[in-house]
C-alpha cells in the first residue's frame, strides 16, 4: 500500500508524490521527512507556474536540439537519431554523501586494477581458487594476447564508471562496473548545460559542484601518458564511427578536450609504433582513449572479422609504444559473475571488506550448484533473476528475470538443464525513487512523481590517484518498471547535482584573464577527416547547383506550361547526366546529394561547427518535407528558392565562422573544384552553338549572375558575354578563373606544397590551367576546351587524393 509524503512539506506540484513501502526515496527520508539538500530547490520550484515550468523545460530542450545532442536507437529500422531524453528535474545529493560514495568507489577502483593485473599477470586468483578458471577462460572479454603484456604507464585502468543504486535501508550499493569503454561522461556535460538553461538562478548554481575540473585533470593525465619517455606523441579518442549509439558523445568530448577523434582506418602500425595517417604523413600516437570493444581493436590478433580496428595495434601495445584507456581486455571485469567473487577477493588482496557492497550475486557454475538450481528453479524464480554469464545492459537488470518470469516453469527448468550454461544468480533489485516531471495528469498539467533511478559515477586516474566527477548522470525509469532505465527501452536521463552548503569554486577549462594565453599548435588532421571535409564541400556545391538548375526548369515550366519546350528539354537532358529526374518536383538525386553531404559532415563532427551541422539538418528536413507537397511549376520553383536560401546560409556559416585551419582548406578546395567543374559542364551544354534559344540566359541565371551581366555588358546575353563572365572573369565568384585562382591559393597553403623551392605536383597541375584561362579570350573557350578543362579538374582531384587523402 503506497503512502503519501507529508503534505506539510510537499507543495501542490508534489501532492501526488507517494512513497512505496520498502523503497528508498531521494526526496524524502525513511521517516517521510524531506531531505535538507532538496528543500531550497523544492521551495523555489513550487513557486513556478505551470507556464513557467513549461517555458523553462522548453529552453533546456531547445538547447539540446540546437547543440545536436542525440542518441541512436536500435530497431528493425535503420539506425535513427533520437532526441536526447532529458528528465528535467535533477537528482540532488549533498557533497558529504557524495564524498562517502567516492571513498567507497575509490577502494573498488583500486581493487579492480589489482584483479586485472593479476588476471593478465601471475593469475594467483585462479591458481589459488579465488576465481574459477572456467569463468575467466570462458569469457569473451578475457584476451589471451594480453597475458604478460604490462601496460604502458604501469596501469590497466584509467577511466571507470560505476552504476550505483540506493537500497531500501538508505545505503548505496554497486549494480555494475564499467571498465570496457564507459559512456555517459560527455552526456553528463550536456545534461548540465541544459539544466543550466532551465534553472539559471544564482542559487542553486553557485552551490553546485562543476564538472570541468574532472575533465581538465584527466586531459592532463592523458597528455602525461602520451609523452612518456620524453617523446612528444599525440593522444586521441578511438571511436567505432557514426553508427555507434553514443557517437555524439565521442565527438563532444573530442571537441571539449581539444583532442582528435579517430577511427580504426586512421591508424597504422609501423615498426611497432602506432601512427596516425595525417595530411602531413604518419604521425606517432602515444595514447588512445578507446570507445570500441577491445576485441575489435586488432583484426590480426583479436577478432579477425573486425572492420573497425587496426592491424598491429597489439604489437604496438606489446612493445610499450601505445597506451590504451582502458587496457585491452579490461572488459573481463564487467562480467556479472565477477561480482560474486569481489567481496572475498577484496579480503584476500587488501585485507578489507568492500566499503560499498555489490548487489547480492552468486556463481552457479559448478555441477553441484547447477544441480541445486535445476531442482529449485521454480522456487528461486520467485525471488531472483537468473541470466547466462553473458554481457548485458545494466539498465535492464530486471529485464532478464522478467523474460524468464514470462515463460512457463517447465520451460525454465528445461533451459536450466541445457548443457553448457553457466549460471549467475542475482538478488532482485529494488531501486530508490527520485522526483521526475510527468505530464500525464487528467487535467492536462504535469506533476512531480517518483520514478526509479540509478546513478552513474565516473572516475579518472591521475598521478595523485583517482578523482571523481562531482555529479553528472542518472538514469530514470518509468513508473514501477526497472527494465525501462535504458534509453533503448524508453528510459530518460537526469543531471546529478552535488550540492554544498557554501558557494563552490567555479572551475572551468577556460583560461583565466590573468593567465598567459598561449595558442596551441594546430592539431593533427587525419587524412580521413580531410577526405570527408573535401567531399563535404563537393556535395554541398553539387547540391546547390542542382537546386538552382531545378528552379530554372520549373520557373520556365510555370511561364510556358510546355514541358516539350526546347529549353526545358535541354535542362532535363543536362541534369539527367547526374541522375536528376525532373518529372519529380523534388528529385531523389537532390535528396541523395544532401544526405551525402550530411554523411560526410557526420564523420567529422568533432571538427565541424554545431551551427553548420544544424543548418545541414534543417536543409535535409525541409527538402524531405517538400517532397510530400511540392507540385511542378511555380510551387516547385518557390520550394527551390527556400532551399537556395538555406544552403547559402550554410555556406555563409562556413565562410564567416570556420577557423582557417587545414580542414577548412580541404572543404573550400572541394567547393571550389566542384563549382569550377559544374560551370565548365554547364557552359559546355548551354553555351554550345547548337543549344536552343534561351540556353545562355539559363546558364547566367543558374550561375546567379544575372544582375552582374546586366551591369557589365548592358546588352542581351551572347555567347561571348556568357563565357567571359562565367569562365574568364577573375572577379566573379561564379567564374571558372576565380575558382581556379582560389584552388591555387589553397593548394599553396597545404603541407608540402613545395619541395626545395619547386612546386609540388598538385600545384604544377593547377598553375598551367590558371595561366591559360588568364590569357584566353571568349572565342577560344570552345566546347573542346571546356572538356579539356574538366579533364584537368579531374586530374587535380586525383592528385589531391594521392598527396593527402590516403
Amino acid at each position: 500500500m503506497a503512502e503519501t509524503a507529508q503534505h506539510s512539506e510537499a507543495p501542490d506540484l508534489f501532492a501526488e508524490y507517494r512513497l512505496t513501502p520498502g523503497v528508498a526515496d531521494e526526496l524524502f527520508d525513511a521517516h517521510g521527512q524531506m531531505r535538507p539538500v532538496w528543500r531550497r530547490f523544492v521551495d523555489r520550484f513550487a513557486r513556478l507556474s505551470p507556464e513557467d515550468i513549461a517555458a523553462r523545460f522548453e529552453r533546456g530542450n531547445q538547447y539540446l536540439r540546437d547543440a545536436g545532442v542525440f542518441f541512436r536507437q536500435y530497431s528493425n529500422d535503420p539506425l535513427t537519431e533520437r532526441e536526447w531524453p532529458l528528465s528535467h528535474i535533477p537528482v540532488i545529493l549533498h557533497e558529504d554523501e557524495w564524498e562517502r560514495i567516492c571513498t567507497g568507489l575509490s577502494q573498488r577502483a583500486d581493487l579492480l586494477e589489482q584483479v586485472l593485473a593479476d588476471l593478465y599477470g601471475p593469475a594467483r586468483l585462479v591458481s589459488e581458487g579465488h576465481l574459477p578458471a572456467e569463468l575467466v577462460a570462458g569469457s569473451r572479454q578475457w584476451l589471451r594476447p594480453m597475458v604478460g603484456v604490462p601496460p604502458r604507464g604501469g596501469h590497466y585502468l584509467h577511466f571507470l564508471a560505476f552504476e550505483i543504486g540506493r537500497s531500501p535501508d538508505g545505503s548505496w550499493f554497486v549494480l555494475g562496473d564499467r571498465t570496457q569503454a564507459p559512456s555517459g561522461a560527455g552526456f553528463a556535460l550536456e545534461n548540465r548545460m541544459a539544466t543550466g538553461r532551465i534553472f539559471p538562478e544564482r542559487f542553486p548554481r553557485a552551490h553546485i559542484h562543476r564538472l570541468a575540473g574532472f575533465f581538465g585533470a584527466f586531459r592532463t593525465s592523458m597528455e602525461r601518458l602520451a609523452h612518456g619517455q620524453g617523446r612528444a606523441r599525440a593522444s586521441a579518442i578511438l571511436t567505432p564511427g557514426p553508427s555507434n549509439d553514443t557517437y555524439y558523445e565521442h565527438t563532444y568530448i573530442a571537441r571539449y578536450l581539444g583532442i582528435p577523434l579517430l577511427e580504426g582506418e586512421d591508424l597504422l602500425v609501423q615498426n611497432g609504433q602506432a601512427m596516425v595517417r595525417t595530411i602531413e604523413g604518419p604521425q606517432p600516437l602515444g595514447v588512445l582513449w578507446r570507445r570500441i570493444d577491445a576485441a575489435f581493436a586488432d583484426p590480426l590478433e583479436l577478432d579477425s572479422g573486425s572492420q573497425i580496428g587496426t592491424p598491429g595495434i597489439m604489437e604496438a601495445i606489446r612493445q610499450g609504444n601505445l597506451a590504451m584507456v582502458n587496457a585491452l581486455g579490461s572488459g573481463v571485469l564487467e562480467m556479472r559473475a565477477m561480482m560474486a567473487f569481489l567481496p572475498r577477493i577484496s579480503e584476500v588482496m587488501t585485507g578489507k571488506p568492500l566499503a560499498m557492497p555489490n548487489i547480492a550475486t552468486w556463481w552457479c557454475g559448478g555441477a553441484q550448484e547447477q544441480s541445486y538450481v535445476r531442482e529449485n528453479a521454480a522456487r528461486m524464480l520467485v525471488d531472483s533473476a537468473y541470466a547466462c554469464d553473458l554481457p548485458f545492459d545494466l539498465g535492464s537488470q530486471a529485464a532478464i528475470g522478467g523474460a524468464f518470469r514470462s515463460q512457463s516453469r517447465q520451460n525454465l527448468s528445461d533451459w536450466l538443464a541445457a548443457d553448457g550454461h553457466r549460471l549467475v544468480g542475482q538478488e532482485a533489485v529494488t531501486l530508490s525513487t527520485t522526483p521526475a516531471w510527468v505530464e500525464d495528469g487528467e487535467d492536462g498539467h504535469g506533476r512531480v512523481l517518483p520514478r526509479p533511478m540509478t546513478v552513474r559515477v565516473f572516475a579518472a586516474r591521475t598521478p595523485q590517484g583517482w578523482i571523481f566527477m562531482k555529479g553528472g548522470y542518472a538514469r530514470i525509469g518509468r513508473s514501477g518498471d526497472t527494465t525501462a532505465l535504458a534509453m533503448q527501452r524508453g528510459g530518460s536521463v537526469a543531471d546529478v547535482w552535488v550540492v554544498s552548503d557554501r558557494q563552490v569554486p567555479q572551475e572551468t577549462l577556460i583560461p583565466r584573464e590573468t593567465d598567459v594565453a598561449l595558442r596551441a599548435a594546430p592539431g593533427i588532421l587525419p587524412a580521413r577527416s580531410a577526405d570527408n571535409l573535401y567531399w563535404l564541400g563537393r556535395y554541398v556545391e553539387r547540391t546547390e547547383d542542382t537546386i538552382r538548375m531545378v528552379r530554372a526548369y520549373h520557373l520556365r515550366l510555370a511561364s510556358t506550361d510546355k514541358p516539350n519546350d526546347p529549353s526545358l528539354r535541354e535542362i532535363a537532358r543536362f541534369v539527367a547526366r547526374n541522375g536528376v529526374d525532373l518529372r519529380d518536383p523534388i528529385p531523389d538525386a537532390l535528396i541523395n546529394n544532401i544526405e551525402s553531404a550530411r554523411s560526410c559532415a557526420s564523420k567529422v563532427r568533432d571538427r565541424f561547427s554545431t551551427d553548420g551541422w544544424s543548418a545541414l539538418g534543417d536543409l535535409a528536413r525541409t527538402a524531405r518535407a517538400m517532397r510530400k507537397t511540392a507540385k511542378p511549376g511555380d510551387d516547385a520553383a518557390r520550394a527551390m528558392s527556400v532551399l537556395v536560401r538555406k544552403i547559402t546560409g550554410f555556406s555563409g556559416l562556413v565562410h564567416e565562422n570556420m577557423y582557417r585551419f587545414s580542414g577548412w582548406r580541404f572543404l573550400s578546395f572541394g567547393r571550389a573544384l566542384e563549382r569550377a567543374d559544374s560551370l565548365a559542364a554547364m557552359l559546355g551544354a548551354f553555351a554550345n552553338p547548337k543549344a536552343p534559344p534561351g540556353s545562355l540566359d539559363i546558364a547566367v541565371e543558374v550561375a546567379d549572375s544575372v544582375i552582374t551581366h546586366q551591369r557589365r555588358y548592358r546588352i542581351e546575353t551572347t555567347r561571348c558575354t556568357a563565357v567571359d563572365l562565367l569562365a574568364l572573369d577573375g572577379d566573379n565568384p561564379r567564374a571558372i578563373l576565380f575558382q581556379i585562382e582560389r584552388i591555387r591559393r589553397l593548394a599553396s597553403e597545404l603541407p608540402h606544397a613545395s619541395d626545395n623551392g619547386r612546386l609540388a605536383e598538385l600545384s604544377r597541375a593547377i598553375v598551367p590551367i590558371e595561366a591559360a584561362l588568364s590569357v584566353a579570350t571568349p572565342t577560344e573557350i570552345t566546347s573542346a576546351k571546356l572538356d579539356e578543362l574538366r579533364a584537368g579538374f579531374s586530374q587535380i582531384s586525383d592528385l589531391l587524393t594521392s598527396a593527402y587523402l590516403r
